[in-house]
């Protein structure tokens, strides 16, 4: 086609082919991507758990940020989205997060962003303007297949309820909607309070429970899986896989992969796909190399 193109010198068929070549190039990569997803849960959904670092309304903010960052990253892709629960700061951000994410392979995807991510900004919330750091954990696990059998037992529970709030401890909720579980066997507490019937943020935080239990049990017979769970490392410095800097200049960069990117406001507005796939290459390689 190419030298048809030249012969009839018909820039118009130059330029199909080259569109042509591009698609082709795009489903390519996207084919190689997929081969890295081979992993028993990758397919999955996947619900992500957002907890802010020590500092207060620093992390909180930064941990509200993330939670964005992950929605647009969600809403970029085309997957569903949904906030089971929100812990809010006292003055701004949130405490903590839990979101569903569902669509293929979503666990696949986002499990290389679990672990500690740090910011380095001039402080909104500081009148004297000067740099802090701040520090939230990402935690990524995939949502138990519904056919999975994953007994929990109502004597093995721990009910509460309690009244959602909204930002700043404002009332969202005059009933005790919000639901609280606590699995006294394994100690796993799981909260959700983001909707109006206590009905439904019990079966969601059930859900979330059926999810934690059999992740619990698979990390028992799963030695892929203690190394995932190993990466849930304590919420500090020198435990963080990517470092997003705002002040004195502005750069991501993945700890573990060296990517970096200078637009940290794309980054922030959920283009995460170049550290994501970078990830899985590096993954991908290093299983090799043991083998």
């Amino acid at each position: 086609m190419l030298e048809l193109s030249e012969e009839e010198n018909d820039p118009s068929l130059l330029t199909e082919i080259k569109s042509s070549l591009a698609d082709l190039n795009d489903q390519v990569t996207e084919a190689e991507f997929k081969s890295l997803l081979s992993g028993k849960n990758d397919f999955s959904n996947a619900f992500v758990a957002i907890n802010s670092g020590a500092g207060g309304t620093e992390s909180q903010d930064w941990a509200d940020m993330l939670l964005r960052m992950y929605l647009r990253w969600s809403d970029r892709n085309g997957f569903k989205a949904e906030v089971l629960d929100t812990q809010y700061g006292e003055e701004a951000g949130i405490k903590s997060a839990t979101v569903l994410l569902s669509g293929d392979y979503v666990f696949g995807y986002l499990k290389a962003e679990m672990g500690v991510h740090r910011l380095v900004r001039i402080s909104p919330f500081d009148s004297n303007k000067r740099r802090h750091t701040s520090f939230a954990s990402v935690f990524v696990y995939p949502e138990a297949d519904e056919d999975i059998e994953v007994e929990i037992r109502e004597e093995d529970l721990k009910v509460d309820v309690y009244r959602a709030s909204g930002p700043g401890g404002q009332g969202v909720n005059t009933t005790d909607s919000a639901v609280r579980l606590t699995h006294v066997p394994s100690g796993i507490v799981v909260q959700c309070q983001n909707e109006r019937s206590q009905h439904k943020n019990k079966a969601s935080a059930i859900k979330v429970l059926k999810s934690r239990l059999y992740e619990l049990e698979q990390e028992k017979q799963d030695e892929e899986k203690k190394e995932m769970e190993k990466q849930k490392k304590k919420i500090e410095w020198g435990s963080q896989i990517r470092s997003y800097v705002l002040h004195p200049y502005r750069l991501v960069k993945d700890l573990r992969t060296n990517v970096e990117v200078g637009n940290v406001d794309v980054v922030l507005d959920g283009d995460l796909d170049i550290f994501i796939q970078a990830s899985l290459r590096f993954n991908s390689s290093k299983s090799g190399d043991a083998m």
